[in-house]
């Protein structure tokens, strides 16, 4: 259960916390969409002799991506086929993709979202008519598992009301797991290897942010689903706390740290997501483009989309750039394009989207319409509202800026980063794609750690899987993990680690801070540590400058590659030295110790590839334009806990789903 709030202050955090000690057989770490599915799905299935434990960092019924809200669930499977979703999924992440995940989510998906209803999620209904009917009006059309017909924005997404989304979610989750068998404000922050087995999962060790208080945790199988990476670059808009982000600022790229810091191996890491949103508000844009058809226009109000120019350009990356739906990153391409030939900025023209719209309703109509395009950032960005007022913008009478955000490393959106996990044990799936554990077995969804599992952001090779996909890769994983657990029975697992070495460990800022805070009277500045504060703006600076952040135009090189490397090297040194005065400083010392391990391992990937995959995501200036002929693969790593070196190599794409 969740500690209630902090009193107004920090707590003070002391030099011996006291510890807390468990074994449980299962354990999931994360509360975001990923793990509620694992938490909702898991006790169906493990023996009532077997045990579950759930970690979050923050609080369920607002933790992960969607603890704002959402207006759509992108993922709905309906009347298309898991075959064209696998397609859809190839076509957007430019040809490279684990088509065996992305299929056999397609199977499953749509029985997230019905559950979702089921639990009370309002979703938009058509009615014969085609009229759009939202919140509790849809229910008089009945359940999507009934039949009823969803409001769709595209192929794959549909419409909802979507306020309390993750509340929903949680409190199914909750219900299902028992609030005993749960612990909220607790970080993990590394995870432990068997003494005996180096390459078997064993528990997982962090704190707490509303106690002076360490736990240790041992386990058989674990699923780590912490979300993706924000704030490894320097935000567009600084100042606000610390700067205005698209993704969860709380998303500190501890799915892949965890993981890859016990030798899980990762792929895709070169790929990021640099999404395209209302510029400083970073409110959402898919709904103005699928539901309000709204249209992009340069500085000059001329369609840029549809130029020859852009079809032009477009041509240099066939066959994504010539297909029916331009990839993500190429349309990002073609603003990036306008604005260096001095045709910026980029205009979303919702002045004429409703407009347009407007002259098929009445008055009432048009103003539920109006309401409609209010609440879709209400619903998940609710700064952009502020700026709209704050700025005098009426959407039906004055235009909006877009522009591409800062960098996300992701893999439930629209990037594919993560790590390589086990595909089905389906005689259609290369064995290249599949993961076997000690016994022999295939567990899907297994990374190649032993007993260690993910889903959502921490899945490689497989994104457009978004919420309810998300969801949906947590029941499957849960299932999973409990058949790995029963397997190995009379595992006990065993740490190499004493008690007092792992708390010197995760309270190690804390003790640095305590023995020279005295030194000096600003307790900020003192020649024996580093705040957490200021690593995240050297962190943020080498990043933006050096590693294609915003400064740049996403551009970077060999040479500024191997700069942002040194630093980065320096970085993870002078973490030794950070110190923690209290326990919020000390979720953010972890936090930036997360993301530098993250980020590294993203440039790492960069440097290994010698060509530019996602053009409007990144460029390598050194190695412009796709090489499909020495580049058509994955691109995975391997970090040796033991050595501490890094191993990066190329990994077979094959194709399953044909054109």
């Amino acid at each position: 259960m969740a500690l209630p709030n902090k009193p107004l202050g920090e707590i003070k955090a002391v030099r011996d916390p006291e510890v807390e000690e468990r074994e449980v057989d299962c354990l999931i770490v994360g509360g975001g969409m990923a793990a509620c599915g694992a938490a909702f799905e898991i006790k169906k299935w493990l023996p009532d002799d077997m045990s579950v434990l759930l970690v979050d960092k923050a609080a369920m019924e607002r933790s992960g991506a969607v603890a704002q809200g959402l207006s759509a669930i992108n993922t709905y499977i309906g009347e298309n086929t898991p075959d064209d979703y696998v397609r859809m999924v190839r076509n957007d992440l430019m040809g490279i993709v684990r088509e065996d995940l992305i299929f056999d989510l397609g199977c499953h998906v749509d029985d997230s979202v019905h559950l979702f209803e089921e639990w009370g999620l309002p979703i938009w209904k058509k009615t014969p008519e085609g009229k759009n009917l939202d919140g509790k009006k849809g229910l008089k059309m009945g359940t999507l598992k009934d039949g009823a017909t969803p409001v769709r924005t595209g192929k794959w997404q549909i419409m909802i009301n979507g306020e309390s989304y993750k509340r929903i979610v949680a409190e199914a989750a909750k219900k299902a797991l028992g609030d005993e068998n749960i612990l909220e404000r607790i970080f993990i922050v590394e995870l432990l290897l068997d003494a005996n087995n180096p390459n078997q999962i064993a528990g997982a060790v962090g704190f707490s942010v509303r106690e002076n208080k360490v736990y240790i945790i041992k386990c058989k199988s674990m699923l780590v689903a912490c979300g993706g990476a924000v704030n490894i670059y320097q935000p567009r808009s600084v100042g606000e706390g610390k700067g205005r982000a698209w993704y969860p600022v709380w998303n500190s790229g501890s799915t892949y740290t965890l993981c890859m810091r016990v030798g899980a191996e990762l792929t895709m890491m070169e790929n990021r997501f640099t999404p395209a949103r209302f510029k400083d508000g970073y409110g959402p844009v898919g709904a103005w483009f699928l539901l309000f058809k709204a249209k992009t226009l340069n500085g000059l109000g001329e369609p840029y989309a549809t130029s020859e120019a852009a079809k032009k350009e477009l041509e240099k990356y066939a066959p994504y750039g010539t297909a029916a739906i331009t990839p993500t990153c190429l349309r990002n391409h073609l603003m990036l394009f306008e604005m260096k030939e001095g045709r910026g900025p980029i205009i979303m023209d919702t002045v004429t989207a409703l407009a347009e719209l407007g002259k098929t309703m009445d008055k009432k109509e048009l103003k539920h319409l109006e309401a409609e395009a209010w609440e879709d950032f209400l619903d998940m960005t609710c700064g952009q509202a502020n700026l709209w007022c704050a700025t005098n913008t009426e959407p039906e009478k004055k235009n909006s800026e877009i522009m591409p955000t800062e960098p996300y490393l992701l893999g439930s959106h629209s990037g594919c980063c993560g790590l390589w996990v086990s595909g089905p044990d389906y005689d259609w799936v290369p064995d290249s794609y599949k993961v076997k554990a000690d016994n022999g077995k295939v567990y899907k969804q297994m990374t190649t750690v032993y007993g260690l599992f993910t889903a959502g952001d921490g899945v490689g090779g497989s994104g457009h899987k978004f919420s309810s996909g998300s969801h949906s890769e947590g029941r499957i994983a849960a299932k999973q993990m409990v058949r790995y657990a029963v397997d190995h029975k009379d595992y006990t697992p065993t740490l190499k680690m004493s008690t007092d070495e792992i708390v010197d460990m995760v309270y190690k800022p804390v003790r640095v801070f305590l023995d020279h805070c005295e030194y000096t009277t600003a307790v900020d500045v003192n020649p024996n540590y580093i705040k957490p504060n200021g690593m995240m703006y050297r962190l943020m600076k080498a990043t933006h400058e050096y590693g294609a952040g915003t400064a740049t135009f996403y551009q970077t090189t060999s040479k500024c590659l191997e700069i942002v490397m040194d630093l980065l090297q320096v970085m993870r040194e002078d973490c030794e030295k950070m110190a923690a005065g209290d326990l919020h400083e000390l979720l953010r010392a972890w936090e930036i110790i997360h993301r530098i391990w993250t980020v590294e391992s993203h440039l790492r990937h960069i440097q290994f590839r010698k060509e530019t995959r996602y053009p409007g995501f990144y460029y390598q200036s050194d190695h412009p334009g796709q090489d499909d002929e020495n580049w058509f693969c994955f691109v995975n790593s391997k970090y040796d806990p033991e050595k501490g070196e890094w191993d990066i190599f190329k990994k077979e794409y094959v194709k399953i789903i044909p054109d």
